[in-house]
């Protein structure tokens, strides 16, 4: 059997398509970008066309690039944005809207009233997550609300639900299989994380008919094959993970206590706590790592709304650097006598916070602050973020005390980043060798099902570290830049939430 397995990356800016050898080496890429589209305010949305399209054309990129067919690729994983909302036509295929992103917080006024009701407790105990706009479910409820007949069409069975890996499984066989895995599905508000299985209690508090919803499956599976006229002949779907749990997987985090930090348009710390299903007593996420031959394991996750994403308004919007690769030398030559803090809210502030209301907000500013230290400030905001949710989960769990943090993401290539955020958490952190850890989870979980991958033993074995950042700022400066990063982070809370 060839060892070449693909993955499918589709992420929230981009969509990527990587071919690995059996050696974890990248032989092919293909990578395109897509519209945002901001209807208002706080809104965000996708054209799931464009996210089609863009697969379908990097995949083939990927092969081009690697000089292979389709019949070398021993399986394809897929990996997604996860939380990010689509409804099709059964029939048509055609999407009844915009995909709603992960970003999006249209639906605050539906979690409000959910918060009113008395739901936290019930949506808490069988979940593991807070009621946020962030998730899938409140978004459903939206959709079948505000388009005209969507409502009656899905009680009729003859609309579709899924997260973007659903809604690309569909297209890719053609209409023929409707799933999900267990990561996805534990993202939605609406699965019972320790049964496993959709929550007839919780459909009917966020008013979702069971009719619409996927099947759910192991993140190794069978997912069905691509339809031969896309690829030229057909190709083994045998996994999907959320891109969290892949990178999870990608960063070889098998053990409890083993946590990774994903820097992309968000930031995302995932620590395993293994068969153990912890409740968070700091408004974290108790969440499902990934789920492998019934087996399910758990995780403690704090979600972090803009890490990437500040550093593309430095670019886009304030058009004070060229590329994001500016950022980390203007850190360097920031005044450090300036005390400057970017609270990022832009779509209001994730874990532990959970402030679906608080906008972004600028501290310290002098009149001799200028793109340097506004650069920093971005730079170090994800570090400050990483820093909360840490704290976060030592003190829920006694399994985080000593964790070393496995990183990923695009901002993990600034050695400026890394080291601050070594500094900032008074922890080592780890740069793999390899980077694209979540296309490689995804690729693992292929690779392994169809038996063209090692095992979770093997893998591991052959995960190697490319640098370690090692702390090296005293006490008491850390301890100042932690109080002034909390003192802001305050001033930009609601009263609601700060109160």
């Amino acid at each position: 059997m060839t060892g070449y397995v693909l993955a499918i990356d589709q992420g929230t800016t981009s969509s990527r398509a990587i071919v690995f050898d059996d050696s974890f080496r990248v032989v092919g890429v293909g990578q395109q970008e897509f519209e945002q589209i901001l209807p208002r305010s706080g809104w965000v949305e996708h054209d799931p066309e464009a996210i089609w399209r863009s697969v379908v054309e990097t995949v083939k990129t990927a092969l081009a690039d690697a000089s292979l067919s389709p019949r070398d690729i021993a399986g394809i994983g897929i990996t997604n944005q996860r939380e990010t909302t689509l409804i099709w036509d059964r029939d048509s295929g055609q999407p009844i809207h915009n995909a709603i992103v992960w970003q999006d917080r249209r639906t605050a006024d539906i979690c409000r009233t959910l918060m009113e009701d008395g739901a936290e407790e019930t949506i808490s105990e069988r979940t593991g997550l807070v009621i946020d706009p962030y998730f899938a479910g409140t978004k459903i409820a939206w959709m079948l609300d505000n388009v005209s007949g969507a409502r009656a069409k899905a009680e009729a069975g003859k609309l579709a639900f899924g997260t973007v890996d659903t809604f690309l499984l569909w297209r890719l066989t053609g209409g023929r299989v409707h799933a999900t895995d267990a990561t996805n599905a534990s993202r939605t508000m609406l699965f019972d994380t320790a049964r496993n299985e959709w929550d007839d209690e919780l459909l009917r508090l966020l008013n979702v008919p069971r009719a619409i919803l996927p099947e759910v499956r192991d993140c190794a599976a069978d997912f069905g094959t691509t339809e031969a006229s896309l690829f030229g002949e057909g190709i083994r779907i045998c996994g999907i993970a959320g891109d969290q749990h892949a990178a999870t997987l990608g960063n070889a985090c098998f053990r409890p206590g083993m946590m990774k930090s994903t820097y992309g348009t968000g930031c995302f710390a995932v620590l395993n706590t293994g068969t153990e299903r912890v409740r968070s007593a700091n408004r974290l996420l108790s969440t499902i790592a990934y789920r492998l031959d019934g087996q399910t394991t758990y995780a403690l996750e704090g979600s972090i709304f803009i890490a990437g994403a500040a550093v593309q308004w430095l670019r886009d919007g304030l058009k004070i650097v060229e590329k994001a690769s500016d950022t980390g030398p203007m850190a360097t030559r920031a005044d450090e006598g300036q005390d400057v803090y970017l609270v990022p809210a832009f779509t209001g502030l994730g874990a532990p916070w959970w402030d679906a209301e608080a906008r972004g907000a600028i501290y310290g500013l002098t009149r001799n602050t200028g793109p340097n230290e506004i650069a920093r400030a971005a730079l170090e905001a994800v570090c400050f973020q990483t820093a909360d949710l840490l704290s976060a989960m030592r003190r829920d769990w006694k399994g985080a005390s000593d964790t070393v943090l496995r990183v990923d993401g695009g901002m993990v290539a600034s050695d400026w980043t890394m080291q601050r955020l070594a500094d900032i958490l008074d922890a080592p952190v780890d740069r793999p060798t390899v980077l694209e850890t979540t296309a490689l989870g995804a690729a693992w979980l292929a690779g392994r099902h169809c038996g063209a991958w090692p095992d979770m033993d093997g893998f591991s074995a052959r995960w190697r570290l490319e640098r370690r950042f090692e702390p090296a700022m005293g006490a008491v400066e850390r301890g100042a830049k932690l109080k002034g990063w909390s003192q802001a982070v305050r001033r930009t809370l609601t009263e609601t939430v700060a109160g």
